[in-house]
């Protein structure tokens, strides 16, 4: 099992209150559709997701399987933890 640092954990605590958060306002706009300033809010936090996603998948490895997320050389599946094992 690979060694992972303190960043490792708070990153992956960023992705989680991030999915929550477009859980959340998913949920919303889908009672109100018309809501601009939610929609808007939305959008922000899948933007800032996707980039701390990627900055995270730089750093420790691939989130999603299925060719959702990049490997770098070597395969990088077999090292872990895998971000669910945590």
């Amino acid at each position: 099992m690979k060694t992972v640092d303190e960043n490792y954990y708070r990153k992956l605590f960023e992705l989680q209150q991030l999915d929550f958060g477009l859980v959340e306002l998913n949920l919303y706009l889908d009672t109100h559709p018309n809501d601009m300033q939610a929609l808007q809010q939305f959008n922000q936090l899948a933007e800032q997701r996707k980039q701390c996603a990627y900055q995270y998948e730089m750093d420790y490895g691939p989130l999603m399987h299925f060719g959702h997320s990049f490997s770098k050389y070597p395969w990088q599946w077999p090292e872990s933890p895998w971000p669910w094992q945590v």
